[in-house]
Parts: C-alpha cells; sequence; structure tokens
C-alpha cells in the first residue's frame, strides 16, 4: 500500500479542486492558496502543467495512489483494445477501495482504503484485504458481518453527500452490493471535471 503523506485536504488546495465534493473541504472556507506558509497565487500553468495536474487531481482522487502503480494502471489501459483515456478510468473504477467508496460504505476513499487494509470487506463472501484488488462484473462485495454497525459505515451509508452510480447495486439494509459493470468517464460520478485524455497526452511525451 503506498503512504499517504499528505492530508487529504491539502491535497484539495493544492489541486485547488474539492475532488470529492465534501462539504469540509477547505475551499469552502475560501482557502484557495496552496497549501504552506508561503501560499503564493497561482500562476497560469504550461501545456505540461496541466497534464500534470489533470494526472495529479486523478491519482489524488482514488486516495493518492503511488506513481508506480498508477503508471502500471496506464499501462494496461494502453495495452486493451479501445480508448485508453476510458480504460484508465475503468481500472480505477475496478478497485475494491473505489468501490467501497462508490457503494457508501465509508465517507472517503481514504477510509475505504481503510475498511479494506483492516479485513472488514468480502469479496463473494471471501476476506480480501487489498485494495488495488480488481473486482469483476458480478462481483458481490460485502461487510463482514461483525463490522455492520461500526459508526463509520454507518454514517457513510446514511450520507446524502453522494449517490450509488448505475454500475453499481447496493442494499445498505444488508450492507452488500454488486458490481455490475465497468462504467465509461461519463457515468462515473466525479465532484469535479477529470480530464483522463491530459493524463495519456502526460504519459505519451
Amino acid at each position: 500500500m503506498s503512504k499517504r503523506i499528505e492530508a487529504k485536504y491539502k491535497i484539495n488546495r493544492r489541486l485547488n479542486a474539492n475532488l470529492w465534493g465534501r462539504s469540509k473541504s477547505p475551499l469552502n472556507r475560501g482557502k484557495e492558496n496552496p497549501p504552506g506558509q508561503h501560499g503564493q497565487r497561482r500562476k497560469k500553468p504550461s501545456d505540461f502543467g496541466t497534464q500534470l495536474m489533470a494526472k495529479q487531481k486523478l491519482k489524488g482522487y482514488y486516495g493518492n495512489i503511488g506513481e508506480k502503480q498508477f503508471r502500471r494502471l496506464y499501462d494496461e489501459a494502453v495495452r486493451r483494445r479501445g480508448d485508453t483515456s476510458e480504460n484508465l478510468i475503468g481500472l480505477l473504477e475496478c478497485r475494491l477501495d473505489a468501490i467501497v467508496y462508490r457503494l457508501k460504505f465509508a465517507p472517503t476513499p481514504f477510509a475505504a482504503r481503510q475498511l479494506v487494509n483492516h479485513c472488514h470487506i468480502r469479496v463473494n463472501g471471501k476476506r480480501v484485504n487489498i485494495a488495488s484488488y480488481r473486482c469483476n462484473e458480478g462481483d458481490e462485495i460485502s461487510v463482514k458481518p461483525k463490522s455492520k454497525d461500526l459508526a463509520l459505515i454507518l454514517e457513510a451509508a446514511q450520507s446524502g453527500e453522494r449517490d450509488i452510480p448505475d454500475y453499481l447495486e447496493v442494499d445498505h439494509k444488508e450492507m452488500k452490493g454488486k458490481f455490475i459493470r465497468i462504467p465509461k468517464l461519463a457515468d462515473v460520478p466525479y465532484a469535479v471535471q477529470m480530464e483522463p485524455n491530459l493524463v495519456v497526452e502526460f504519459y505519451s511525451r
């Protein structure tokens, strides 16, 4: 598992985007400068800077994925048939921690990763503790019986901040859901605009 060094809301300020659409984001309080003692005004980025920002936004959204792991996902997206940017989004949304977050079993991608790592999640009834585990269409994702009453899970399930996308099914009474299909970019309910095409341009330089 990659180690997240920066606080998640510092990521928001650094990228000047409320990545997860949360009300607690410092951007909602007018803190638009980058984090740090001497936060500077933002300059107009170059083409390279724009591509880099798009990559950082996508990596940050999924719990600040490490560069090596993210590059491996990109390389696989290139090898697959079809549009590379769409393939990349599909691979990211197949991750177990991403699905746990989408099913509203956790309030953030970081919390979803922690739930998986701490063995609170089952895939088709079997324990999986690898956040980057790739789920397949039709897989059932559930919360371990002894973990269904955890406050963090209950609060996330009842939150009105997010809706469940239509490529997933969920039963919050039973705390289980199903991964129906691999989504396209247009299907994914990002709180901010993601530009995976710029990520492809970044790695294609």
